[in-house]
């Protein structure tokens, strides 16, 4: 039986969690995410990976009159979830995907509409059908829930064009209470999903993002076979079972290949490989039939094995986000992990080649923008990518570069008509090439983000944590920096808070992230991450504080 909503003393919140569904005890963040819900807030909750973020739906679910509909971007996690709901005996659970049969949706539909249903699972790229939203409408959904919430960023690490439409998807449902969750989201990142998903009366939980059982450290080299030599030797003497990632397909095969010529038990995992093949190599992996899986950062969304006792980076990453999400897989039971960094400074290039590839010429900008302005009726990608000379994949970023200009509208089904400000279509390829261009600079600070994590002489959980918006006192004592005792001399001269706002000439509005000594790391809107002198800046009048 549901409960009403309303106000839930926080004694009753736990000996429902308790009672129902067999939690020892709600964290902090969840309770508090849980109680905004009901209290009417749409919620924002980023909490790492392993901490319990699909209670906090679940619990709402149960105590909100109404069904709940589940946008996930992963169709296996999409099952394990249903699954776990089964198990739980806290409502009916159906999934809506593209493995699913017609039949099967068809009475996951009529259950829905019929209130037999409470969790809906569904890809956001299934409101590709009108059928779907036109069903979903009528059931009138209390609980919009948005997982992996980071992918409808194009500031996050992880930017899918299909969560672009859940803002208007949710404002076609008659906007029910939303829920969005991630375990990874940076300030900036955190404030365009809050934005894009017209989250109303909006609160953010930050939560639990220090992971005290996680050791944290970097191995640097000069030489790329000094480099390997030290991670497999590593590995071999490491507890097990572990991941490595690396940047490529080809050092995945290669690393678990000499992986394996030392006795170890190891595989390769990358998007490149059948997807059959993929699928069995994860259920090995968390079946604990394989002592090492060597990845691309197309494995682990989603994932949720327990005892993973190290993740080694055979590469630097792309983003602090990205490293942390990762690293967040090691030590989900709370044992002792280990994540380290195998770092070669040059590796960076990879990446910077990576943040500079993939943008669409400004040309072929102006030509979707004329193209869509021609449609006499809104139009979908498909029927678009018929009259304009471009892959899929290049029309989905000119499509969200013209949307971000506000060129072009998209409606819940996905389908886009040009904007009423769309009046000349070489105007808005120009602000579009534009937009572009901020964002790979915005790549290329993360990236220089991450080459400090790599770089830092001081504690490195706080430089984590700062990145995340959180304040933390070092030492934390375990990290390799730390243990070593090696530290840099805090300046006196910290002129501006850590958080607070500030404005730079040229650069324009900022937040302050953390200090280094006598050098202040701000995150820029406009230009992403930069770090000024401090005496500099202030003598200069670089910086400025805003009210």
């Amino acid at each position: 039986m549901k409960k009403k909503p309303g106000k839930t003393s926080r004694k009753a919140l736990q000996q429902i969690a308790q009672e129902r569904f067999g939690y020892e005890h709600l964290h902090p963040g969840q309770e508090t995410a849980i109680q905004a819900i009901l209290d009417g807030h749409d919620t924002l909750a980023v909490m790492p990976t392993g901490s319990g973020k699909s209670a906090i739906y679940q619990m709402a679910a149960f105590l909100l009159p109404g069904s709940t509909v589940v946008i996930s971007p992963l169709l296996a996690l999409q099952r394990d979830q249903a699954q776990s709901i089964a198990g739980q005996e806290i409502g009916e659970a159906a999934i809506v995907n593209s493995q699913v049969q017609k039949s099967d949706r068809e009475e996951a539909f009529e259950d829905l509409e019929e209130g037999q249903l409470e969790f809906l699972f569904l890809a956001p790229e299934q409101f590709n059908h009108p059928e779907t939203l036109e069903r979903i409408q009528a059931a009138k959904p209390s609980l919009f829930v948005v997982d992996e919430a980071h992918c409808i960023s194009s500031w996050g690490h992880d930017f899918r064009p299909d969560y672009m439409r859940l803002g208007s998807v949710i404002e076609a449902l008659g906007h029910p209470r939303v829920l969005a969750l991630t375990a990874t989201a940076a300030p900036p990142v955190r404030e365009e999903i809050v934005e894009r998903l017209v989250m109303q009366n909006a609160k953010v939980v930050v939560s639990g993002f220090d992971r005290p059982n996680i050791w944290l450290a970097v191995k640097r080299f000069e030489e790329e076979s000094e480099k390997q030599k030290a991670l497999i030797d590593r590995v071999v003497r490491a507890k097990k079972p572990g991941l490595i990632y690396a940047a490529t397909r080809k050092r995945t095969e290669e690393i678990a290949q000499a992986l394996e010529e030392q006795g170890i038990k190891a595989k390769f995992y990358h998007a490149g490989m059948k997807k059959t093949d993929r699928e069995a190599i994860e259920t090995a992996f968390l079946e604990d039939e394989i002592a090492v899986l060597v990845a691309t950062t197309a494995f682990g969304m989603g994932m949720d094995k327990p005892n993973v006792r190290f993740v080694f980076h055979a590469d630097i990453s792309d983003s602090v986000d990205a490293y942390y999400q990762e690293i967040g897989r090691a030590g989900r039971d709370g044992e002792p992990t280990q994540a380290i960094l195998f770092y070669i400074p040059k590796d960076l290039n990879l990446r910077r080649f990576f943040a500079n590839r993939g943008g669409v010429e400004n040309e072929k900008l102006e030509e979707v923008a004329e193209t869509l302005q021609d449609q006499t009726e809104p139009v979908s990608t498909e029927v678009l990518q018929e009259q304009v000379n471009l892959s899929k994949s290049k029309l989905k970023t000119a499509l969200h570069l013209l949307s971000e200009v506000a060129a072009i509208d998209t409606e819940a089904t996905g389908e886009m008509t040009a904007s009423d400000t769309l009046e000349n279509p070489e105007d808005a390829a120009t602000a579009a090439a534009e937009s572009q261009e901020r964002w790979r600079q915005f790549e290329r600070s993360r990236i220089e983000m991450m080459r400090g994590y790599a770089e830092v002489r001081d504690c490195r959980r706080e430089y984590l944590l700062n990145y995340f918006g959180e304040q933390f006192d070092a030492p934390c004592n375990h990290c390799d920096n730390c243990k070593a005792g090696v530290t840099v001399e805090d300046s006196d001269r910290q002129p501006f808070p850590l958080n607070s706002q500030v404005v730079h000439p040229s650069w324009g509005k900022g937040t302050v992230m953390r200090y280094e000594g006598d050098k202040v790391v701000v995150l820029f809107d406009k230009v992403g991450y930069k770090t000024l002198g401090v005496e500099i800046a202030v003598f200069r009048r670089l910086l400025a504080q805003l009210p």
